[in-house]
């Protein structure tokens, strides 16, 4: 249990920050999510698929925090790092990658909230259709027309955005 969660602690943290958008909220969700896989036990060894349990309990966990504290406003992204094969970046192009990355943010940040998390488990998480299916509690071909969706909204945001500053 314990190797499996430090394997996966990362991801579930990413998670859980971009649904509460809020640092404190996403570690302790990490908490209450480790106590949950220890007090199971045996009955989580015998769970299938792991990781998409945790992301459902993650997501629920979040939920229930996000109506607790009455928060509407989500922050997406925050901790993704996004990696690079050259490790001899110049300042420009550091700058703007932080640049586009925050542009893009704020975009996915306008979207509603299904649109937000299939983006995130699908394109950031890189998840199965099955497994997000699974986190969101809905079928497969749901998580496809959520997907497809999202993919134009965000490229109708884009386009905006773009026009915005011309």
């Amino acid at each position: 249990m314990e190797a499996f969660l430090l394997a996966y602690k990362d991801k579930f943290y990413r998670y859980a920050l971009r649904l509460t958008g809020d640092d404190n909220d996403a570690e302790d969700i990490m908490q209450e999510l480790a106590i949950k896989i220890w007090e199971s036990g045996i009955e989580f060894d015998k769970i299938e698929n792991k990781e998409a349990w945790c992301m459902s309990v993650t997501r629920n966990m979040c939920i229930d925090k996000i109506r607790s504290n009455k928060k509407k406003n989500f922050e997406s992204l925050d901790s993704v790092s996004f990696k690079e094969s050259d490790h001899s970046i110049r300042p420009d192009q550091e700058l703007e990658t932080k640049d586009l990355t925050c542009k893009l943010k704020k975009l996915i940040n306008s979207m509603p909230e299904n649109y937000k998390t299939v983006i995130q488990l699908r394109e950031i998480e890189e998840m199965s259709y099955k497994e997000i299916s699974e986190i969101m509690q809905t079928d497969i071909q749901n998580v496809k027309v959520f997907l497809f969706r999202a993919r134009k909204l965000l490229q109708q945001l884009i386009f905006d955005a773009k026009l915005q500053l011309q």
